[in-house]
């Protein structure tokens, strides 16, 4: 999915994938060859950029904080949630502290109930969620247990995912601009 996104994607990427140590690591490289945008293992202090995606590092749960006018990656080795460190929803608590409803989650084919309360969290500030629908996915135990929570808003394909995070995030950026064109503070 990511080797679907163009190189000048307008925000970050913030990823949790239940792998351990050395696996993402070499995860974050292979998708980073066959990708447009900057794909990279997530490190302590780095700054998130836009058209580029951080992949939390195996036995680390990572989480975003702002500091000044950056926003910046946080790792720790807090006790796992739901069996998994790194877990998604220790990911998305943080992003909903920082982007409130500014944001768009993901959750992708993979086994357990990890993503259901921070996808609510999302939600309940204005944010939007995604996952992916049974039919494409190996195992729809984390989506499926998202939408069975209602909290998805919408099911999408696999083969269809990039096209919809591409065009929902280019729509709420468009959104923005124009909003604050009208509200005259400029873009």
């Amino acid at each position: 999915m990511l080797p679907a996104f163009p190189k000048n994607f307008p925000v970050p990427i913030v990823i949790v994938q239940h792998m351990p140590p050395l696996f993402t690591s070499l995860l974050s490289e292979r998708l980073n060859r066959k990708s447009k945008i900057t794909i990279r293992e997530g490190e302590p202090g780095h700054v998130l950029e836009p058209g580029e995606a951080c992949i939390a590092p195996g036995a680390f749960h990572m989480t975003v904080a702002r500091l000044g006018s950056s926003v910046r990656l946080v790792m720790n080795q807090e006790p796992p949630e739901h069996y998994c460190r790194p877990a998604v929803d220790v990911l998305f608590r943080s992003v909903d502290r920082v982007y409130g409803g500014n944001v768009l989650a993901v959750v992708l084919t993979g086994m357990g109930s990890d993503g259901v309360r921070g996808a609510q969290h999302i939600r309940e500030r204005g944010g939007h969620v995604f996952v992916q629908d049974e039919a494409s996915s190996v195992v729809w135990g984390m989506p499926g247990m998202v939408a069975k929570a209602g909290q998805a808003d919408d099911i999408v394909p696999l083969d269809i995912m990039a096209y919809e995070i591409v065009r929902r995030v280019k729509k709420s950026r468009s959104l923005t601009s124009t909003e604050m064109g009208q509200c005259g503070t400029g873009t």
